[in-house]
């Protein structure tokens, strides 16, 4: 019989209180167990922290991982990003021989593929880091004000912010039950079939809805 630790992770105190960011990652790994687990299998426990990604000091990782090495169990977690977002950390954790672990998301990915893809996610993190920069560092070049400016801009966003989180919540009792079967644009259609349209008035396109699937943690 197969045994499995299961992790999960959210980054801030509200995501774990809504438990929108869990009931995702659950729905990922329940799939997981019904469509690719080997069977019979058994859950041993589970595990939750509510930390950044890149914070890899989490005790209820340790414990997981503890668990599953002690008990010859897999490590299970919904998305790669769920473990850690430097890939120097998940490299350690797939040179560790008394330790296995899948991704729900990604089932049949062996170890070489989970590090290139580690790899290349770090990568466009990096890059999305360095172009802001360079972006404010030309903005300053050209004598442009960014104190009060960047003030302004970022009462905008909070406001937008909210109202995309309040869309996003009513929303999610309609989106819920169709992600794992639809595809975005049937959702999408779904949604401006029902007469629903974004806080601007358009109807719903494919990448719209990607974003309120995105901001739900589904």
């Amino acid at each position: 019989m197969i045994k499995y630790v299961l992790y999960f992770r959210v980054s801030t105190k509200r995501q774990g209180e809504s438990g929108l960011g869990l009931a995702a990652q659950k729905r990922d790994i329940n799939l997981f167990l019904e469509n690719y687990s080997s069977t019979p299998y058994e859950v041993l426990q589970e595990f939750t922290d509510v930390e950044s990604g890149a914070n890899s000091d989490r005790p209820e990782l340790h414990k997981a991982i503890k668990l599953a090495k002690a008990e010859k169990a897999v490590l299970l977690v919904s998305k790669l990003d769920r473990l850690s977002r430097k890939v120097s950390f998940i490299a350690s954790l797939l040179d560790d021989k008394k330790l296995d672990f899948k991704v729900a998301q990604m089932p049949t990915a062996d170890k070489f593929q989970l590090h290139i893809y580690a790899a290349l996610a770090e990568q466009e993190r990096d890059f999305i880091s360095t172009r802001t920069k360079a972006a404010l560092a030309e903005a300053k070049a050209k004598g442009k004000r960014l104190g009060g400016l960047r003030d302004k801009t970022n009462e905008r966003n909070k406001v937008r912010r909210k109202q995309a989180e309040n869309e996003a919540q009513k929303l999610s009792g309609i989106l819920l039950p169709m992600v794992a079967t639809h595809s975005l644009q049937a959702m999408a259609d779904t949604l401006n079939n029902a007469g629903l349209r974004t806080a601007r008035g358009a109807e719903y396109k494919p990448m719209t809805v990607k974003r309120v699937i995105d901001r739900l943690g589904m």
